[in-house]
């Protein structure tokens, strides 16, 4: 099944079933997680991705490439699963499990099995994404 990324009536499910199978697991755990942490957060599919958002984007799935044909390299970089926080900048990050990668507000972490998602770490850092989510809402409300 192909997966056209511009398609606008497509759904995160069609986007999990076009991945191959390893995939598919990483982000159905990815987004389980999710759902749970950020229950007020709505999902859509923008750049052929799911993204979560509140008051502003909170965060994304980015899964590998569904076309590599179009790569050169067959690199492990190009197969993993990314958890990207929009606010990423504004989060503690103490155990360095965001990824900067010379961005400046937009950080991330990469999964290349299920095994590597620890769970706990993942429902702390969408927590505190949805608390600096939150505060992004107080500052709607206090301009009233």
């Amino acid at each position: 099944m192909a997966f056209n990324t511009k398609d606008r009536s497509a759904s995160v499910e069609e986007l999990i079933q076009a991945l191959p199978s390893g995939e598919q697991l990483i982000i159905k755990r990815l987004r389980s997680l999710i759902l749970e942490c950020l229950p007020k957060a709505t999902e859509q599919l923008q750049y052929g991705v799911p993204f979560y958002r509140h008051h502003r984007m909170i965060c994304f799935i980015w899964p590998p490439p569904l076309d590599c044909s179009k790569k050169t390299s067959n690199s492990k970089e190009e197969k993993r699963v990314g958890l990207g926080f929009y606010h990423g900048n504004q989060m503690a990050n103490e155990d360095g499990a965001l990824l900067v990668e010379g961005r400046k507000q937009v950080y991330y972490m990469f999964f290349q099995s299920i095994s590597e998602i620890n769970d706990d770490q993942i429902r702390a850092l969408l927590f505190e994404a949805g608390l600096i989510d939150d505060a992004f809402g107080m500052k709607k409300k206090s301009r009233r």
